[in-house]
């Protein structure tokens, strides 16, 4: 009961996960809030795999609506014993878990691949990638970011958005791991027990 109980609330811990990525991958289209730089396709090129929109958002909403059914495995039946049925859907939860870790670790990757490319700006030679060749360390010489002229201030707006991307991103895959160990802990440490039908021995 304990173990449900804990599932139950990492599932549910998903879901404000899952939600803050998409609203925090938006914000990356729109650098000071302003729509121009999307329309013109004057972002970084990171945007555009919709790492946090799809992969650690909707993506990861349905693997915790999935994980959240699964949860309350007592009200489904899928074969003729008890102890069947809690092994199946035990099964089911590692399944969906693991792909939790795959959505949410491509929005990982992904989004640390963005904060090491920098941001696509306006420099004295023109739109660049102005710090593609400093292999991410303009992030922690801040006296490099007036290298970017426009957007305004749009290396602190990639650096922070997507740092919380990599934060969202790794806690969903820490707690798709964390579900992953209750479960195996359920099948490999005997938390269902054996049934032995009668005359089989």
């Amino acid at each position: 009961m304990g173990s449900r109980k804990c599932g139950g609330c990492l599932s549910c811990l998903l879901i404000p996960l899952a939600l803050w990525s998409i609203i925090v991958n938006i914000l990356l289209y729109f650098p000071n809030g302003q729509v121009s730089y999307a329309a013109s396709n004057k972002l970084t090129n990171y945007v555009w795999y919709f790492e946090g929109i799809c992969f650690s958002g909707v993506m990861m909403l349905m693997v915790a609506v999935v994980l959240l059914v699964l949860d309350n495995e007592s009200r489904y039946k899928c074969c003729q014993s008890e102890n069947c049925t809690k092994k199946y859907m035990t099964m089911l939860s590692i399944i969906f878990s693991a792909l939790g870790i795959a959505f949410s670790g491509y929005s990982l990757v992904i989004s640390a691949l963005g904060l090491l490319q920098g941001p696509y700006c306006r420099t004295l030679d023109g739109w660049e990638y102005a710090f593609e060749d400093t292999s991410g360390r303009f992030l922690t010489d801040s006296s490099m970011w007036s290298q970017c002229l426009e957007p305004t201030h749009v290396v602190e707006w990639n650096v922070i958005l997507f740092s919380i991307l990599i934060a969202l991103s790794g806690l969903q895959v820490i707690v798709c791991l964390v579900r992953i160990s209750i479960q195996l802990s359920k099948i490999l440490c005997g938390t269902y027990s054996v049934i032995i039908q009668p005359g089989i021995i």
